[in-house]
């Protein structure tokens, strides 16, 4: 029998958490698994009940939350046989949506239920693991402010990435990417990305494959995104990341220098960094449950 643990957001999605439970209940609860349920109520309680349920022998974890907690708990599971599953419950839900998972509670449970198992890359900067992206100039300060409106979706993040324009101060990148030095001097858009998107279907890197054994640098100098954005056929055709004025890199390690330290973004979360900051591509390090295509 298939030990199955579901860990709950209680704070995510809409409707309440019950409504997730009766969900995957209707589906999982089978004569072959043995389901239970838990909330986590912060990072660290999610963390320690991974780590309890991967030392008694769980086999599948299923996540009810967004991308944040996600990270939170496909952390605990790189590197181990343990199974993840997602069911979105987030702003954003930018893993869901990379892999084609439903949004909705039945849909979402009954595809995962169905699904097959696929060993996805992860990456690491510094000591922090990330899934979806990571990013370390506008694009990673605009959560800042955007963690700061008391409602979530496409439109305060689109508020935050306005503001956040006008109060961003750009500064020089020293970047050695697989020994290639490059100079950036203001850039504003600097992405590293695993899976596709940032969330609510915005996409930085449209051809990411989740186990190609790179991550995919995306950067745009501060100078260059009013022509880049305004050529919007190029975000309509998903091609505007082959923009001649856009920095498209795959690479397996990246070291950044930056004059000052500023927080990044990691998969939807603020983390402190330093000046400098190092990251690489962890190759086919996690097990997660996907839709049959």
């Amino acid at each position: 029998m298939k030990q199955v643990l579901v860990l709950i957001n209680p704070k995510s999605g809409v409707g309440g958490p019950y409504r997730y439970i009766t969900a995957i209940e209707a589906v999982w609860d089978t004569p072959e698994h043995d389901v239970s349920f838990q909330f986590s109520q912060s990072a660290e309680d999610g963390a320690g009940k991974v780590r309890r349920a991967i030392a008694r022998g769980t086999d599948t974890i299923l996540v009810v939350g967004g991308d944040g907690m996600v990270n939170t708990i496909g952390s605990e599971l790189v590197g181990t046989h343990v199974r993840l599953g997602v069911i979105p419950a987030g702003s954003g839900n930018g893993f869901a949506r990379h892999f084609h998972i439903p949004l909705h509670p039945s849909e979402a449970a009954q595809s995962l239920f169905n699904g097959q198992v696929t060993r996805i890359d992860v990456g690491k900067a510094n000591d922090r693991l990330f899934f979806v992206t990571c990013s370390m100039a506008w694009d990673g300060a605009l959560v800042e402010t955007f963690e700061k409106y008391p409602f979530r979706g496409i439109v305060p993040y689109v508020l935050a990435g306005a503001q956040q324009l006008f109060e961003y101060k750009a500064q020089p990148f020293h970047v050695d990417i697989d020994g290639e030095q490059i100079e950036f001097k203001h850039p504003m858009i600097f992405t590293v990305a695993n899976l596709s998107q940032f969330g609510s279907d915005v996409l930085v890197a449209p051809d990411a494959k989740a186990d190609s054994g790179d991550l995919e640098l995306v950067a745009i100098e501060k100078k260059d995104v009013p022509l880049v954005l305004s050529q919007v056929h190029r975000f309509i055709e998903k091609t505007f990341h082959h923009h001649q004025l856009v920095t498209n890199r795959h690479f397996k390690k990246m070291t950044v220098r930056r004059k000052n330290p500023s927080s990044i973004q990691i998969d939807g979360e603020l983390m402190s960094a330093e000046t400098i900051v190092h990251i690489e591509v962890i190759p086919r390090a996690l097990n997660v449950i996907i839709p049959n295509e």
